[in-house]
């Protein structure tokens, strides 16, 4: 085999592994968010929100387009869950944040999220090296 196409099955399987792991952790979080009665996009919006934030901060940290938080954020706040209010430094801007409900509601997502998690087999500092491979790899890109 040459050094090429041992990368190249190296490569693969590691895009395979990431993929499958991607899955699975969607899956979770598809499965926690329906027993809340909220689908995995919200409940995506909800781990996100740990502040106040405008739609483009929380839809970065979605990773989606701002159109689409815009959608999930309407939703929960038809919910009671999210609210906007005006930014504090910005008067064009509005602010997303947490009702009551809503934090309650991030909470029991949160322990939800914990059980049974993907990652949960890999102790913090295997996390923490996995997160730091995963982001060294992205900006290597």
């Amino acid at each position: 085999m040459t050094d090429p196409e041992a990368k190249s099955i190296a490569e693969r399987q590691l895009c395979g592994l990431v993929s499958t792991m991607a899955h699975q952790i969607a899956e979770h979080v598809r499965d926690r968010a329906a027993t809340l009665g909220i689908t995995a996009a919200q409940a995506t919006a909800l781990r996100e929100l740990t502040g106040p934030m405008t739609m483009r901060e929380l839809a970065d940290r979605m990773n989606c387009e701002p159109s689409n938080a815009t959608f999930i954020v309407d939703k929960l706040e038809n919910q009671a869950l999210i609210e906007r209010r005006p930014h504090p430094t910005d008067r064009r801007a509005r602010q997303l944040s947490l009702t009551p409900e809503g934090a309650a509601m991030r909470e029991r997502l949160l322990g939800l999220l914990a059980v049974d998690s993907p990652v949960a087999g890999l102790t913090q500092d295997e996390q923490g090296t996995l997160q730091r491979l995963l982001q060294q790899a992205m900006t290597h890109h």
